[in-house]
Formats: structure tokens, C-alpha cells, sequence
């Protein structure tokens, strides 16, 4: 949704800066970073962002019965769009506590409880579908994930079909730097070496596209 787009971008949830790219944790450089913890700071944003994932699972997933989070930034977009529901909710954490009651999961779901994953962001896709395994070996029916937005990588794509998980992102990368253009954050360069740097990441040669 072009809104949600706008949104990101309006309060600075996304970093457009391909002359001076992110670097990665696997060393990879990004002309992108995106933050969306940011959303739960602005309340206009937050409103419209939370009422979009309520929508989105209701309309994509009519019979679900619970929502997890993806620890940690889908926790609290989990929290509200439950109470919004009237749903239960729980989360996952990336590794099972070393002490207490050593929970990985946390929330009371009953096996056989259809699931919606909620994730804030997908870039490889990696950490969620981390989170749907878990799910799925505690007996959880995952229905699906609804994801506040994605790159639209190629290798998230692979594995989310590779293990039967569908993804509804409320924006994506393209619609993001067409928004991003129009509204002038960036140029028309800019976007054509943001997309090619999205379908080629590990290649540098989105920079040359800039010079």
C-alpha cells in the first residue's frame, strides 16, 4: 500500500542513502536501512500501520486463532494488532531461554491453534522463517505471515516457497522507491540502483550505477 510507503519514509522508519550504503552483518552494502521500531514512536504512523495488519489478517487469514511476533521487533505490531482483534498473543524468541521454564515460545498455544506470524521486516527471509519452524514443532498450524514490508528478495522468496509459508507485506520495495521518487527523497537513478542492488546484493555493481 502506497500509504504505508509513505508513511516509512515520513518518519524516517526508512534510510535512502545509496552514496553512502549500510553495511550489513554478513558485510553486504546496502543503499536501504529500515527501522521500523520506529512506527510505535509516531502515533499517526503506528495507527495506520497497526489498522493495516488487523485488516490484512482478517482478510487474508479469516480463521485464525492466535498471533506470534518475531522477536524482538514484531512483539509490540503483534500486541496491538491482537488487541485490535481480540486475539490472543505470544512470541518467539530467536534461541530458548538457559534458565526458568527454558521457553523458546512464549504464550499458552495449545497444539493444532491456527498461527499468523507477525514480522515487521523481511529481507532474506532467514529469522522468520526461524520463528514459523518453531511454531510448527510445537505443534502450531501456521497459517501464514503478515510482514509490515519487504525487499522482495529473490532468496526470501525461494525459501518462503520452499517451505510452504505464505507472506502478505502491507509495502515492498518497489512501491517504496517509486514513493520515494515521486516525493522526491531520492532520484530516478537513485531508485533504478536501489532495485538493481535488491535483485543482485551480494554484487556491488549498483554503485557504479550511481557515478
Amino acid at each position: 500500500m502506497k500509504n504505508i510507503a509513505t508513511q516509512l519514509l515520513k518518519i524516517g522508519a526508512v534510510f535512502l542513502r545509496p552514496e553512502q550504503p549500510f553495511t550489513w552483518a554478513s558485510g553486504i552494502k546496502s543503499p536501504i536501512y529500515c527501522d521500523n521500531r520506529l512506527i510505535l514512536s509516531s502515533p499517526e504512523a503506528r495507527e495506520i500501520v497497526e489498522k493495516s495488519l488487523a485488516e490484512s489478517v482478517t482478510s487474508h487469514f479469516p480463521e485464525c486463532e492466535m498471533l506470534m511476533g518475531t522477536s524482538t521487533a514484531g512483539i509490540a505490531h503483534a500486541a496491538i494488532t491482537a488487541t485490535q482483534l481480540g486475539l490472543p498473543m505470544g512470541y518467539v524468541r530467536s534461541s530458548a531461554k538457559d534458565h526458568g521454564r527454558t521457553n523458546r515460545i512464549e504464550g499458552r498455544m495449545d497444539a493444532g491453534t491456527k498461527v499468523v506470524v507477525i514480522e515487521d521486516l523481511i529481507s532474506t527471509g532467514g529469522s522468520c522463517l526461524e520463528v514459523v519452524d518453531a511454531l510448527r514443532e510445537a505443534n502450531g498450524e501456521v497459517l501464514g505471515v503478515v510482514s509490515i514490508f519487504t525487499y522482495g528478495m529473490a532468496a526470501a522468496t525461494q525459501k518462503f516457497e520452499n517451505t510452504h509459508t505464505v507472506n502478505f507485506s502491507l509495502t515492498h520495495l518497489d512501491e517504496l522507491v517509486e514513493v520515494a521518487v515521486n516525493e522526491n527523497y531520492i532520484t530516478e537513478k537513485q531508485r533504478m540502483a536501489i532495485l538493481h542492488f535488491r535483485d543482485n546484493p551480494a554484487d556491488e555493481s549498483w554503485l557504479d550505477m550511481l557515478k
